[in-house]
């Protein structure tokens, strides 16, 4: 049994293939497009599962799509007919798209399917999700648990924007909804638009910027925006909000509450801008734990699976590791809209068609490394064609290379294996650098990624060190969760330092690994073990042996306003567009000041702000 899974259409286009439940392959549209966030139709991301389980379309038994169009447009129906007259302008600028497209989306995937080489019965082998079902089956069958509750948070769906669902074996009931237009994923998105970062894009630029900042304008949002009850149920005060039928984020009374109109992308960022990010942080991690503590003393369950967008928070993640209220959880990898692709095809197979299905103990996402991979031959093909000057070594050769340059100061992009599916660098597609250089998070930032400075990094640390590096002992082979360096590495601060306020406080040690360390002593840990990620474990390890620290510095590869690298060309033009001193690609490994310069890109001038 094989079944095709695609998101499209809304942001982070994607597609999947499952035969008999086991994942074959899953990619975003936008590593093969190179637009980020891309939002078309998913051929390319398609055509390349297809080949990963060496069929075609017609081989293909149902196609399942990750939400129902109709239901959308239903509710965006009767939300202009609630807030009526207010929202015309964007009504009669968002019907038009519906009745031409939207409302016939059936029409078009079978006619883009087609285009693809299905043939004419494809139409009756299509089948569509509801949103947050295929958020709910992305995580809970992918799970390690036979049993689990699983709490799904984003923006909205068709209506729904929270959802509660108790999963067991291959059932998977939804229990409790909160409704459009009262959403956390909305809220968080009206800060972000209100910071001068980009809805669906900047969220966790919200995230980094908030340890800068004290929760000072907690109470307002409490007392004005959010009616929050203490199971974590909550509503929103609308007269402050314009998403509902606007064309922007915030109301005018929202403007005038905190004092003035939204950051400009241009403007600087002030401890007004870091108070406001810290405070809405809190927020969402207050509604986060009310919402599990209740759900935990309601259903007893020792298993919590978290999805949707609001699942990839990690500092509310691991807040709720650290209440202690589950044994266990669970994060799906590809938590936003892409990961949809995947639970809208595991949703066929286990809901729709009764599929048995037994929990391992392990989850089924491979590592997340599902999406493209290369081999010598053909990586030595791309370099050559883009006319790159490199070198085949050995393992050993290449991993002693490796390590030299890290331990000089440089920056790594590593290569190697299969693509990640998501939005997290797990090490196949990833920049690396020193954890232990004071330097390094500024250098990534301003002179590989050219982003902003508070922006953190994230260690990668060997799985059976974890405990000794942080406050963490548990799996977190996906970076989702946020834990405290341990106490034993910290180094504390100062008198003078502890009075230093925002951005000051970006460029002071904070532990033996100030590259990862946050300003408020945390980290966003991704474990790495060797059965799933050998080629990265052998990496740390021979680091490890090296320096006798097993940590490195872990972000994507790629830089502002693009996706994660795919090919080795992406990676070799990613290479010679930013400062990235050393290059290692399957066993082949390059150096900067070998390459013909007259390849070299400007990437800090060329890419569009994120």
């Amino acid at each position: 049994m094989r079944i095709l899974g695609i998101s499209a259409f809304y942001h982070d286009s994607a597609a999947c293939l499952i035969e008999d439940g086991r994942i074959i392959a899953a990619a975003q549209e936008e590593r093969f497009t190179r637009k980020k966030h891309d939002a078309d139709f998913p051929k390319n991301a398609i055509q390349y599962c297809l080949d990963a389980g060496g069929i075609g379309l017609d081989q293909v038994d149902h196609v399942a799509f990750y939400e129902k169009p109709f239901l959308k447009f239903e509710r965006l129906l009767e939300t202009y007919v609630a807030f009526a007259p207010h929202g015309f302008r964007s009504f009669l600028m968002a019907m038009p798209l519906w009745l031409k497209e939207k409302l016939f989306q059936k029409i078009e995937l079978r006619d883009a399917l087609k285009k693809l080489g299905a043939d004419t019965g494809i139409e009756d082998r299509l089948l569509f999700a509801e949103h947050h079902q295929s958020h709910a089956a992305s995580v809970f069958f992918t799970s390690p648990f036979e049993d689990a509750l699983v709490l799904t948070m984003d923006g909205v769906g068709e209506w729904t924007t929270t959802s509660t669902a108790l999963g067991h074996g291959n059932q998977l009931e939804i229990t409790k909804e909160i409704h459009f237009p009262h959403s956390i994923g909305l809220l968080y998105s009206a800060f972000t638009y209100y910071l001068g970062f980009k809805v669906n894009a900047g969220e966790y630029k919200v995230m980094g910027l908030a340890p800068y900042g004290e929760p000072i304008y907690s109470k307002v949002i409490l007392d004005k925006l959010v009616d929050l009850k203490a199971d974590g149920t909550f509503r929103l005060d609308m007269q402050y909000f314009d998403y509902c039928t606007g064309l922007r984020m915030t109301a005018k009374k929202f403007n005038e509450l905190f004092g003035g109109l939204p950051r400009k992308p241009e403007e600087p960022l002030t401890q007004k801008h870091m108070d406001l990010a810290a405070s809405i942080q809190w927020i969402t991690e207050e509604i986060v734990l009310r919402l599990t503590r209740s759900l935990s003393s309601e259903t007893s369950s020792k298993n919590l699976c978290l999805a949707g967008g609001v699942a990839l928070n990690c500092v509310a993640n691991g807040r709720v590791l650290r209440d202690g209220k589950f044994e266990k959880i669970y994060v799906q990898p590809a938590a936003g809209d892409a990961g949809g692709a995947l639970g809208a095809a595991l949703a066929v197979y286990y809901s729709h068609l009764g599929m048995p299905r037994r929990a391992t103990g392990k989850d089924a996402m491979s590592g997340s490394f599902l999406g493209p991979d290369y081999d010598n031959s053909e990586i030595e093909q791309q370099l050559t064609a883009a006319g790159a000057r490199f070198e085949k070594l050995d393992d050993a050769e290449l991993f002693a290379a490796t390590v030299d340059a890290l331990v000089a100061g440089k920056a790594v992009g590593w290569f190697q294996g299969r693509m990640e599916f998501g939005p997290r660098a797990l090490g196949a597609r990833s920049i690396l650098g020193d954890p232990r250089s004071a330097t390094m998070q500024q250098t990534l930032n301003l002179k590989v990624k050219y982003r902003e400075s508070f922006r953190p990094f994230a260690p990668a640390v060997l799985r059976e060190d974890a405990a000794d590096w942080f406050d963490l002992d548990c799996d977190s082979p996906y970076m989702l969760f946020v834990a405290n360096v341990a106490k034993s590495k910290q180094r504390q601060m100062t008198e003078e330092e502890r009075t230093l306020f925002g951005i000051d406080k970006l460029n002071v040690p904070r532990s033996e690994i100030p590259a990862v360390t946050h300003v408020d002593y945390s980290a966003r840990v991704q474990t790495v073990d060797r059965e799933t990620n050998p080629r990265f474990h052998e990496l740390l390890s021979a680091f490890k042996a090296r320096t006798g620290c097993p940590v490195l510095v872990n972000t994507s590869f790629n830089v502002r306003g693009e996706p994660i690298v795919c090919s080795p060309q992406d990676a070799f033009r990613c290479f010679m567009g930013t400062e990235i001193e050393l290059l290692v690609i399957g066993n082949f490994i390059l150096y900067k000041e070998k390459q013909d310069a007259r390849l070299k890109m400007n990437y800090s001038t060329t890419l569009e702000l994120d």
